[in-house]
């Protein structure tokens, strides 16, 4: 029975292998197995629209990526470095006390032009207690022995008593005085240690050469509020060893650790106040 012309033969081979070449490749069916359950976790709150399937899974559910968000500071973080009065602040809690805007005359001249003042502190008037108990005694034997030798009628004698007591008190007032311009002193790049009137003596040791530092209160110390300083450095020749009868040491401590440690946190304090005082705040 004949269905037609039928075609060549040769043309007939190459139909066959171009259908072949041409026929689509069949696609996979997905299967009817049910999707995966959803995670237990609630979504972040920020950027929880992020996401995303995994392409080797068909579009299938694959994670959740969550990101967090970039760290935020309030006010209240900052209390720290800054006061309600727009002044340089202290740790709650602690005895520091503001930082002293300018030197002083007797440690200005020893300050170059780059450097920083944080504080000068005078040796605590403890340094005076054997000074004043000199001076309160003299006058009082003075005032004894002057009365009995004008009952005597010893007249030399008594003039010889009081040019005794008058040395006493001028040397008396030559230690306080001297007491005045002993400084302590303290940069961003040093501690200095000024003192003397006539002869005057400036011992300094670089913040940088610092190894070990501690301060020692004894019990009159802290009924007081006065201690002493144990300096070391890394040479071995230190011009700033032992410092005695220094006031308030535990803000003093702070003050020069601070500085050695935590430089930053001394310039954002300086520098909000000086934003408060320039904004009139």
């Amino acid at each position: 029975m004949s269905t037609g012309p039928e075609p060549p033969e040769g043309e007939s081979s190459s139909r066959r292998w171009q259908d072949r070449d041409t026929e689509p490749i069949p696609r996979a069916r997905p299967s009817d197995a049910p999707p995966p359950p959803a995670p237990d976790y609630e979504p972040a709150d920020s950027y929880a629209e992020d996401s995303y399937a995994d392409p080797l899974t068909d579009g299938a559910y694959a994670g959740r990526a969550t990101y967090d968000a970039p760290p935020s500071f309030t006010q209240d973080e900052f209390a720290r470095l800054q006061s309600g009065d727009g002044g340089p602040s202290v740790p709650r809690g602690s005895r520091m006390a503001p930082l002293d805007e300018e030197a002083s005359r007797h440690a200005s001249r020893y300050l170059f032009p780059t450097e920083k003042f944080r504080g000068e502190w005078k040796r605590h008037w403890i340094q005076l207690a054997k000074e004043g108990a000199i001076a309160v005694s003299a006058t009082i034997a003075m005032g004894y022995i002057a009365g009995w030798l004008t009952k005597h009628n010893q007249t030399q004698l008594r003039t010889a008593v009081l040019v005794v007591w008058a040395l006493v008190i001028l040397w008396c007032a030559w230690r306080v005085a001297d007491w005045w311009y002993d400084r302590f002193i303290l940069t961003n790049k040093r501690v200095m240690v000024v003192s003397g009137i006539f002869t005057r003596n400036v011992a300094m040791m670089p913040l940088l050469r610092v190894t070990d530092m501690k301060y020692v209160q004894s019990l009159t110390g802290r009924m007081f509020g006065y201690g002493h300083f144990e300096l070391e450095s890394a040479g071995q020749d230190q011009a700033l060893r032992n410092i005695r009868n220094l006031p308030n040491p535990n803000e003093l401590y702070l003050r020069i650790v601070e500085e050695m440690y935590e430089p930053e946190a001394v310039e954002a304090r300086l520098g909000r106040a000086a934003g408060g005082d320039e904004d009139g705040t």
